[in-house]
C-alpha cells in the first residue's frame, strides 16, 4: 500500500497577505524567515510526537524513530518536512502481555487480546524466554509446530500522521502560530 501523502501549506492561505513585505525581507535578511518556519517547524514536530502518543499507543522513542529527521527551510527554500514511512506496528511495540489465551497488546492505547499468540515457549505456567523471538510476539501458520509469523497491529504511523486528533492538533497550531511569527518580524525588520 503507497504511503498517503499530506502536505499542508501555510503559504497558500497567507502568503498573498504579506507576498511583498516577504519578498523585501528575503532580499535583506534572507535566512530570517528560514529559521522563524524552522522554529514553528519544530514546536510543532513536538506537539504531533505528543498526539500520535495518544493516538497509536506507541512509546515516544518508536514515534521519534519513525519520523526522523526533518527537512528543514533554508534561503531559497521555505518549507520545514516531516516525512515517515513504514508499515503496519509490530505488537513488540505496544506493550505486549502475555497470557494463557493469547497475547493482549494496547494499539490505539485500547487494550486487544490476540488469541492464539505467543511470546515465550513451554506449557503454562512455566514459560521460558526464547532468545529467537526477541521479544516479538508470533502466531503458528498452519498446523505444524515449525511455522511461525509475526504479528502486526492496524497501527501505521504514516496513516496515524495524517488523521484523528493528529491532523487536528497540527491545523490548530501550525498555521496561527506561523503567521503570528512571521508578522511579529515583518513589523520588526520591514514595517
Amino acid at each position: 500500500m503507497p504511503t498517503p501523502l499530506f502536505n499542508a501549506r501555510w503559504a497558500d492561505r497567507h502568503l498573498i497577505e504579506f507576498s511583498e513585505r516577504i519578498a523585501r525581507l528575503n532580499v535583506s535578511f534572507p535566512r530570517v524567515l528560514p529559521q522563524e518556519i524552522n522554529k514553528v517547524g519544530s514546536k510543532v514536530k513536538t506537539q504531533i510526537i505528543r498526539t500520535l502518543r495518544q493516538q497509536t499507543g506507541l512509546k515516544r522513542d518508536v514515534i521519534v524513530k519513525a519520523i526522523g529527521r526533518p527537512r528543514r527551510a533554508y534561503p531559497g527554500h521555505l518549507s520545514y518536512e516531516m516525512v515517515t514511512r513504514g508499515g503496519f506496528i509490530r505488537l513488540k511495540y505496544l506493550s505486549p502481555q502475555e497470557t494463557k489465551t493469547g497475547v493482549v497488546a494496547r494499539p490505539f492505547g485500547k487494550r486487544k487480546l490476540y488469541p492464539g499468540t505467543f511470546m515465550k515457549g513451554g506449557a503454562f505456567p512455566n514459560r521460558k524466554d526464547v532468545p529467537f523471538f526477541k521479544g516479538h510476539v508470533w502466531r503458528r501458520i498452519g498446523n505444524g509446530r515449525d511455522r511461525i509469523t509475526q504479528v502486526r497491529s492496524g497501527v501505521r504511523i504514516p496513516d496515524e500522521m495524517i488523521s484523528g486528533i493528529t491532523l487536528e492538533r497540527f491545523e490548530q497550531i501550525a498555521a496561527p502560530m506561523l503567521k503570528k511569527r512571521i508578522e511579529v518580524v515583518l513589523n520588526k525588520l520591514v514595517p
